[in-house]
Order: structure tokens, then sequence, then C-alpha cells
């Protein structure tokens, strides 16, 4: 009997029937994942490992660490992808954005303190250097003018709760609700407050202008709270970084409050549940990741679900399995892990546990009717690029399809399968290094990268079409996600350059080697 809804297909589901992990089902995983790097796995070798295991995307948390470290990562990333090809690898900037800390306690000593102690939060400076259990210093200079008393302030990750009790000139008083200890840099949340920092502050200006300088190929603009911040980040990333992916992470009220219009203007988004988590009801966190994912999947635009998903390695609790598959099941194309790989002590074993996780997720996926709901949200009429893809993945599930495959420049038709979540692999093949790393993004994109140049005169284009399809079959028979014999539907532009797919091939996987040998093109 045909499966004609998700409560059929998931009623069919069979647990211990998935794909067991080995080298031979290691690439069918769709989900993306990204790994944060920190000194522990700052190497060559630790960074091969990683790969290898599982990683398609390298985080830097320009939070932490100087520009040099930084360099030395990138540095490392380059190296590795010299040393020993594969596939590409996506390097992003993930900047401090406007975050309150508090100062430095006087001596640098903790304080602990009990909860009903009272004291003042408060914006002056001279205190800065001086914190003690009287006066805490953090570095928001409106802080009296935007709170109001009966508000809440949380420190260190909640922590710490605070009752605002009554506003001065320059400082709050507050309650603590529980026992906690007062420390120096500490981050500061303020929920239900409209905080007015800007943006960007200089430091992320300088870190904006460092990552177009080393050419990273994303950056992950935290606290974003408006389209208009968008705009800032784009300004300061110039003609220079114009290239450059912007992913919004949305971690506090005001985002969530204007995700529509920061979804418009940004490339991407991340549900940043750390933050999150404290500026809003922990109970309503995952309400907010379900609605921003669906959002980003009807926009066709990218999501990321991040923070605190394998945190319990060597063995992670049941609750953090099922996180990480259920937000592959809500929609999400990448999962993050941070301190897991930054600090933790089984940063590989993490990202092997989040890669058989995925692929084993992506199994219990009813594809076809969430292919229709998609198709049936688009609004009409739509663009002839969206018209072929839709059409393709319909081509693909009716004919039984092995995988598609899409000739793509800038990257936007290999974006648009995705869009439609076809269960079969998208093999997309682009002489554009950095659209090859950067369309890990997109969920069940594998990017090859066509080392041949451009150039090709007219008469000799449909050659080199071929010859790109027969390189892009080749590439993913050594991945082992296709086999010979199969049906595959290629997209592909009526003539070469930007903006001129219109065209379906439905195409055979050659089962002689030498069908796939790339054929000469002739004087050039």
């Amino acid at each position: 009997m045909a499966v004609t809804s998700r409560l059929q297909w998931l009623s069919g589901l069979q647990a211990g029937a998935g794909p067991e992990p080995s080298e031979d089902t290691k690439y069918l995983r769709k989900t993306a994942i990204i790994a944060t790097i920190g000194p522990k796995v700052n190497s060559v070798e630790k960074l091969s490992q990683l790969r290898n295991a599982g990683m398609n995307v390298v985080r830097m948390n320009f939070s932490h660490g100087t520009h040099e470290y930084h360099q030395s990562v990138i540095d490392n990333v380059r190296k590795l992808v010299a040393s020993e090809p594969g596939r590409p690898l996506a390097i992003a900037l993930d900047n401090k954005g406007p975050e309150i800390r508090t100062g430095v306690m006087k001596d640098g000593m903790d304080i602990n303190i009990s909860a009903g102690h009272e004291f003042n939060i408060t914006t002056d400076p001279a205190y800065s250097q001086t914190c003690d259990d009287n006066n805490l210093y953090v570095d928001y200079t409106n802080l009296p003018k935007v709170t109001a008393p009966g508000k809440m302030i949380y420190i260190d990750d909640g922590i710490l709760s605070l009752l605002i009790l009554s506003i001065g000139s320059n400082f709050v008083r507050v309650r603590a609700l529980n026992n906690g200890t007062l420390s120096s840099h500490k981050g500061v949340n303020l929920p239900k407050t409209p905080v007015d920092l800007p943006a960007l502050s200089e430091k992320d200006k300088k870190d904006l202008r460092f990552g177009v300088k080393n050419g990273v190929d994303m950056v992950f603009a935290s606290f974003i709270r408006r389209a208009q911040d968008v705009h800032d980040i784009r300004e300061v990333l110039g003609p220079d970084g114009a290239s450059i992916k912007i992913i919004v992470k949305i971690e506090n009220e005001q985002g969530v409050e204007n995700f529509d219009e920061i979804l418009a203007a940004t490339d991407g988004v991340m549900v940043a549940r750390g933050d999150l988590g404290i500026e809003i009801p922990a109970s309503q966190v995952f309400i907010a990741q379900k609605m921003m994912i669906s959002k980003c999947n009807i926009a066709g635009k990218p999501v990321i679900c991040a923070t605190q998903m394998l945190e319990n390695n060597p063995r992670p609790t049941r609750a953090e399995i099922s996180d990480v598959a259920n937000a592959v099941l809500d929609g999400t194309d990448c999962v993050m892990l941070s301190g897991e790989t930054a600090k933790g002590n089984y940063p590989v074993q993490s990202v092997l546990m989040m890669a058989e996780t995925c692929l084993l997720a992506e199994r219990a996926i009813c594809y076809l009717p969430l292919f229709d709901e998609l198709r049936n949200l688009q609004q009409r009429p739509t663009e002839t690029a969206e018209t072929v893809s839709m059409a393709a993945v319909a081509g693909a599930f009716e004919q039984n399809a092995g995988a598609l495959l899409v000739l793509s420049t800038s990257g936007n038709t290999a974006r648009l399968l995705s869009k439609y979540r076809p269960d079969v692999p998208i093999i997309c093949v682009t002489r554009n290094e950095q659209t090859a790393r950067q369309i890990h993004l997109h969920r069940g994109v594998y990017p090859f990268w066509y080392p041949e140049p451009r150039g090709i005169q007219g008469h000799e284009w449909q050659t080199d079409v071929d010859n790109r399809i027969r390189f892009g079959l080749r590439s993913a028979l050594e991945l082992k996600i296709i086999k010979t014999g199969t049906t595959i539907v290629a997209v592909q532009g009526w003539k070469g350059g930007l903006g001129h797919t219109n065209t379906i091939r439905v195409l055979t996987v050659p089962t002689e080697p030498a069908d796939l040998e790339l054929q000469p093109l002739g004087a050039r």
C-alpha cells in the first residue's frame, strides 16, 4: 500500500532497521555538521579527524581568542584541504555581537551570595575593576533607562537570577532569588527588556574586516534584533565581502518578534537556543525553534539548530539524542556543536554521534507529503529556476531516481532543489570554490568543485556540460552516494552563466568506467 501521510509513514518505522554507520554509509547523511574549533582541536591532525568523522563547516567563535589564534585556525584548515583532497570544508566567523558583561571582581576573587542578598548593579565605570557584593558593574550604560522594577536580570547563562527592586541614576537595586556566585566577565541577560545596543561594536567591525581579508565563507551574526542589523553587517563587509553569507543568530525576544523582517534580509538563520532560553521562558524555546525552522523551509533559506546538543559525551543522554533527531525532523539544514568540540574531551566522538543520529533521523522523514506541502505553499507565479527545480524534484520522485544533479555557479539552483526536500542526494558541480564550500548550508546538497577553467568556446559548450555531469557522477560514485545503473535527474542551463537554468535531463549512471571519462574539448 502506498504511503500517503506522515502518520502512516511513522507508524511503519522499525527500530534497528536504519543504516549502520560505516564507510559505505558515512556520506549518505544530508544534514551538515558545524563544529566549533578550540585550542584542543586546532591542529591539522585533529581537524582531519573531525572532517573524517563528518564535520562540514569550521566555526570560529570570536567571543574568545585573538586574531592571531583565529588566523592559525584558518591556516590549519587550508593546510588540511591542500594536503588531503576530499569534501570542501567551509569556514564560519561567529562574531561577539552586542553582549552585556559584568566587570572585574576586586582582587580577582569570586564572591558567593545567598538568596535574598540585595546589592547594586551599577554602570559607574569607577567599579569596573573593583566589583564586590555591594556593587557589581555591567558594561551597558543605558541599563537604568530601559528596565523597571519587577523585571529580571540573569547572570552567567541564567545561573544567578536577580529581581529589580528600584532604579537609580546609574544603578539598579536587585535582590538575588537564588544562591550563586559573582564573577568577572560573566554574560548578562535582560529578558523582556528592549536593549538598544548597536548590532556591531568596534571589535565586531574589526573582526568582520579580518574575515573579509581571510576570505571566510559565512558570518554567524550574534544577537540580531531587526533587519537593519543585517544591512549594517553587509555594509561593513563591503564589496570585497559581498559573497560572504550572513547567517543571523536569533537569541533574544526582539529577534523572535521581528523574525519575518529579519528572514527577508538574511541569507540564513541560526536558532541559538542558549541565550534564547534565558531571554524567553525555556518552555517556549521549542515553539520558537519550530516556527523559525518552518518559516526558513518555506522561504528556502538555510537554518541551523545550535547549542547544548550533545554535551554529555562520550555517552549523550537520550534527551540529547532525541533533541538532535527532532531538529532534523523539524527541518533544520545543519546542526552545530559548540563546547562539545571546542573544549570537550570527546570532540571526534561528538561528531560521529551527531552524524549517526542525523542519518537515522533523515530516514524517519516522509518525503513525498513534505514535498507536496512545500510545493503547495509556494506563491505563484514562480521564477523559472524555481519552476524547474520543483519539476526536477517531482521527476526524481516519479522516476524513483537515485540522485539529482545540478550544474551551478552561484549555488542558487542547488538551494532551490534542497528547498523541496527530495529523498535523494543533490549532486552539485560548480567551478566556484566558495560556492562549493557554502553549499553545505543546504540539506542534502553534495558539493564537488570542478577544477577545469572557464572560457569555453560556444561550439564546445555541450561537451563541457557533459564533462561536468560525468565528473559529478564519478565523484558521487567515489563517495558511494549513488550506484551504477540508477536513474539521475540532471538540471542545467540552456547556456553558460548565471540565471539560465531551464533544462531537465533524465540520465542513467554508466556501468562502464570508460563512459565517465572526460572528453577533450579541442583547441581553445
